[in-house]
């Protein structure tokens, strides 16, 4: 697995949310403020499937980035599908899911970047 700049595969995980039309895609910078990861990308999407098509589409530009998950859960059920890839987590949700649990609401302090403030 090749060592990619955290940042630089939040930014690219962000792009291919916004180019699959995810809804309020926002990259938190949570550097500092946890060690569960340095960058949260949340999205989300209106059905199970954009989700999966979301999750496919990250999956993929990793892998041309040369880097895999750790860990991938909530494919099947697709509500909230989580990307681990250490330093970066993705995070692709249904909109009551989101709302539910508030990640954005319990990293208050997370600079946020949308894809055009994060170039």
């Amino acid at each position: 697995m090749s060592e990619i700049d955290p940042q630089e595969l939040s930014q690219a995980l962000l792009a291919v949310a916004e180019d699959r039309k995810a809804w309020d895609a926002v990259m938190l910078d949570v550097r500092g403020k946890t060690t569960i990861a340095d960058f949260f990308v949340v999205c989300e999407g209106e059905t199970d499937r954009q989700l999966r098509a979301i999750a496919d589409a990250m999956l993929k530009r990793a892998k041309e980035l040369e880097t895999r998950p750790l860990h991938v859960s909530g494919y099947e059920d697709a509500t909230w599908i989580l990307l681990d890839f250490d330093a970066v987590v993705a995070h692709i949700f249904l909109p009551g899911e989101r709302a539910y649990y508030d990640l954005e609401g319990l990293w208050t302090e997370a600079a946020r970047r949308r894809r055009s403030s994060a170039s």
